[in-house]
């Protein structure tokens, strides 16, 4: 290069330095960075496409399945609008699955007999959908079993399709979104659908709400028995499964088994017309896993004969509809930013002793309701 021609980076004043100037173009890169990130923003929407997620959910493709799964669980404010459409163009597909809720003390080998169970189904012809709720890290949020990697050999069917997601604490153990992952499941065309919980004891109540068949895995020689009363749990249950009944537990599991059906009988049956039963099985050597399809099938064909059926899905879907009533409200009432601003002067004065409770409450809601008002 010539010495009476330099770059436009050397400073023709300091030809040691640089030129610290800004050159033509560049003063534009922040605002143009911004720009190709609006782009991308816009053009990842864009590329949400729910007719062409339908459509693959409809013909059983999992990566549709997935995507569909995905969208239903952000929590991205503008995902939420195309969510609900996926969810009413499929829910004509929807409801013609057994929806089994699993729940147990932790040990008690969930993941080991949905595993076998699952596996068992798919080999009598039918489509397994497992939706696993694992806890959520209290760091990250994130799943801290990792479920896929807990079911190697049904997470390897073609014929199942397992979806780990982390509870983030939701009371129950359960997803906050695990009903419409279940109807996209639906939709997909499983007809089985099992839902592991974490196991967090009273509040499986929540599971029996959105479940058609609600089945406790138990272990022997734990003192189970006391402690399922204790915890209210067999109030809940259409069914028992004594696990790892094999080897020298077998006959303890027997006993075991003996135990809970005693128990269930003097309880009142949580299904109408279906007395709760009491099985053994061994998720390792596959015997007895049978006959908990056999129960299912059972109760399946007498509770549909009595409309009981049809009737405990309606009497979910308007609890399900209060239940998204009163989160809404929850939302709104401690994202409204007077009420933000309030709490923390009340809470003050009721720790110090000025306010009562009470007092506090009504103060609280009235300026609530007169934010609306002011609108």
């Amino acid at each position: 290069m010539s010495e009476d021609k330099k770059p436009e980076w050397v400073d023709p004043n300091n030809p040691e330095g640089f030129n610290s100037s800004i050159m033509k173009g560049v003063e534009l890169a922040a605002d143009h960075n911004q720009a190709s990130k609006n782009r991308f923003v816009k053009k990842q929407r864009e590329s949400i496409s729910i007719p062409d997620i339908k459509a693959g959910i409809l013909k059983g493709e999992r990566a549709k399945l997935a995507k569909g799964i995905t969208l239903i669980e952000s929590n991205a404010a503008h995902h939420f609008e195309l969510a609900q459409e996926l969810l009413q163009s499929i829910l004509p597909h929807t409801g013609k699955s057994l929806r089994i809720g699993i729940s147990g003390v932790p040990g008690a080998g969930k993941s080991t007999f949905i595993e076998a169970f699952g596996t068992y189904l798919c080999s009598l012809g039918h489509k397994v959908a497992v939706l696993a709720v694992d806890p959520s890290s209290s760091v990250n949020g994130g799943s801290i079993l990792g479920d896929k990697t807990r079911m190697e050999e049904l997470a390897r069917n073609p014929r199942a399709f397992i979806r780990p997601s982390p509870s983030e604490g939701t009371l129950g153990g359960v997803h906050r979104k695990t009903r419409e992952t279940m109807l996209l499941c639906e939709a997909a065309g499983f007809d089985v659908i099992l839902i592991e919980t974490v196991g967090v004891g009273q509040s499986e109540a929540i599971v029996r709400g959105m479940v058609d068949f609600f089945m406790m895995l138990a272990l022997t020689g734990a003192g189970d028995e006391l402690q399922g009363m204790k915890k209210g749990i067999m109030e809940l249950v259409d069914g028992i499964v004594v696990n790892k009944a094999d080897g020298d537990n077998l006959p303890r599991a027997i006993k075991t088994r003996s135990e809970y059906s005693r128990i269930l009988h003097f309880l009142q049956p949580v299904t109408k017309g279906w007395m709760s039963k009491a099985l053994t099985c061994s998720a390792v050597t596959g015997k007895g896993i049978d006959d908990v399809w056999d129960m299912l099938q059972e109760f399946s064909e007498t509770t549909k004969q009595s409309g009981v059926f049809e009737d405990r899905r309606r009497r979910q879907s308007r609890e399900w509809f209060h239940s998204l009533i009163n989160s809404q409200l929850h939302q709104l009432f401690y994202k409204n930013s007077t009420i933000k601003q309030l709490l923390p002067v009340l809470e003050n004065q009721i720790m110090a002793g000025d306010q009562t409770i009470t007092k506090a409450v009504q103060e609280v809601f009235q300026t609530f309701l007169d934010t609306f008002e002011k609108k």
